[in-house]
């Protein structure tokens, strides 16, 4: 863990933040505004500053965690939304994490992991999971980087990397993302699978 929050200091640190868009992406808002349970659990996985807890929080959900391997944009979000409850920022690695949620937000989340975690990734969201739990969000369909994050993919392989695990109830090309990401992006919404 260690390596990797050091890592991923350094660049909140010099503002190497090109995924941070400002505030909350278009398909997530769209995605959120139709929810109509406030209690549901939600957990936003290496969630950075995270405007997307913000916009819940902001909207009368009471049960968000966000967790990131780095302090720093835990620190922004504390500051940014004094009444988030300090005790659902975790400062943790995410595949330590043991809990269970209704349902989990992925933004550029999957991206940053390198993609020999992939599968482990797909394993953790599961067992975070509760039954018929969801897992909703963006994942790039391009090939990016294959050294650093970004790291890219396409709807293919990821397909078959959640198959087993979860049911796939969306995985579309996002209609509402942010211009500089439009076409680039697949809307994913799936659930656990009882398997």
């Amino acid at each position: 863990m260690e390596d990797q929050e050091k890592f991923w200091k350094t660049k909140y640190l010099s503002g190497e933040t090109g995924w941070d868009i400002g505030y909350v992406s278009t398909p997530l808002k769209a995605y959120i505004d139709q929810l109509t349970d406030k209690n549901l659990k939600i957990l936003i996985p290496g969630g950075g500053n995270s405007y997307e807890a913000e916009y819940l929080v902001n909207n009368g959900f009471t049960n968000v965690y966000v967790i990131d391997i780095s302090s720093i944009p835990l620190e922004n979000l504390a500051k940014r939304v004094p009444s988030f409850p300090k005790e659902n920022l975790l400062h943790s690695d995410f595949f330590e994490l043991n809990d269970q949620f209704d349902l989990i937000l992925e933004q550029t989340f999957f991206c940053a992991l390198n993609p020999s975690l992939r599968e482990k990734y797909v394993a953790k969201m599961a067992s975070l999971l509760k039954p018929d739990g969801k897992l909703v969000g963006l994942l790039f369909n391009i090939p990016l980087h294959n050294d650093r994050p970004p790291y890219g993919g396409n709807k293919e392989d990821y397909l078959s990397l959640f198959k087993g695990k979860f049911n796939i109830e969306t995985m579309e090309t996002a209609y509402n993302s942010i211009p500089p990401r439009a076409g680039n992006e697949l809307f994913i919404k799936m659930k656990k699978s009882g398997n």
